[in-house]
């Protein structure tokens, strides 16, 4: 990883958007002596081994970009709030126009909200084609496409991203907020995600599209009650009438590209998570 260059200097990887996930990635990289730097808005609270830079995407750059060997995208679709609907494709011309050259492998992350969680009768796979109809739906699908134009993306939808600090489903627990318990769910342990950023990155031969979703997708119903005995309380009620609803997802690519999973099913991680929490969270 460290000496890739020809001229010996290690590769330098462009982390866009740089949230959660793009911090954990670059954390990686560097310890493996990786030159990393993140884009946000707001960059200088990042950690220790990625070099950070201020950028508003949402505006043309005034100086251009350093020059990088590889580039993951993670910015939010929401990028352009209600005042400015295409943001999210806006955002990606503006930083190709930043850019001295393309790097030579770009990781677009995207959802599997392009599905809009629509059942076809069987597991979703990478061959099937999105049919979004909500705005987020779209702009999804138009940021994947904007990618794959500009950079030759290689794109990856996530389900539900949960790790420790993504403590939502945690509070509807707690809270004993009504859940659909028949809504059919999917996840992915953010270390798993990262996992298979990574590889997307190192591979000699990646996927061009893969759904990054654990082994195990399950009902809302199974997965908070399973959170709720972890905690040792009663299950949050259920929503009336209990409508089935929601799609699963195939994960069979993800495995050929890490094999096995960290966090295979959400009792895996959930259990650890709930493990973490302090005493105080159930006062």
């Amino acid at each position: 990883m460290t000496t890739d260059r020809a001229d010996g200097r290690p590769r330098r990887t462009l982390l866009v958007g740089c949230g959660t996930v793009g911090t954990l990635l670059g954390e990686r990289l560097a310890a493996r002596g990786g030159d990393v730097i993140g884009l946000r808005r707001t960059a200088h609270d990042l950690p220790a081994g990625i070099t950070g830079l201020s950028v508003d995407l949402l505006e043309p750059l005034e100086h251009p970009l350093p020059d990088a060997d590889e580039m993951v995208i993670t910015l939010t679709p929401s990028i352009g709030g209600a005042a400015n609907p295409t943001g999210y494709v806006t955002a990606l011309e503006n930083l190709a126009r930043a850019l001295p050259s393309t790097p030579a492998r770009t990781v677009f992350v995207s959802s599997t909200g392009v599905f809009e969680s629509r059942d076809r009768g069987r597991a979703l796979t990478e061959a099937d084609d999105p049919e979004p109809v909500t705005r987020r739906g779209l702009t999804l699908l138009a940021g994947e496409s904007r990618a794959r134009e500009l950079f030759g993306a290689h794109i990856v939808r996530p389900a539900g991203i949960y790790g420790p600090g993504r403590g939502r489903l945690l509070r509807q627990v707690i809270e004993r907020e009504p859940v659909q318990y028949g809504k059919r769910t999917n996840r992915i342990h953010e270390a798993d995600l990262v996992s298979a950023l990574d590889a997307l990155l190192e591979s000699s031969a990646p996927p061009a599209l893969l759904h990054a979703v654990d082994e195990r997708p399950a009902p809302l119903g199974d997965v908070v009650t399973f959170i709720a005995h972890e905690l040792g309380i009663e299950p949050p009620p259920r929503i009336e009438p209990d409508e089935v609803s929601g799609a699963i997802y195939d994960g069979s690519q993800l495995r050929t590209l890490l094999g096995a999973l960290s966090y295979p099913g959400y009792d895996d991680g959930y259990r650890e998570i709930v493990a973490a929490l302090p005493p105080s969270t159930l006062r």
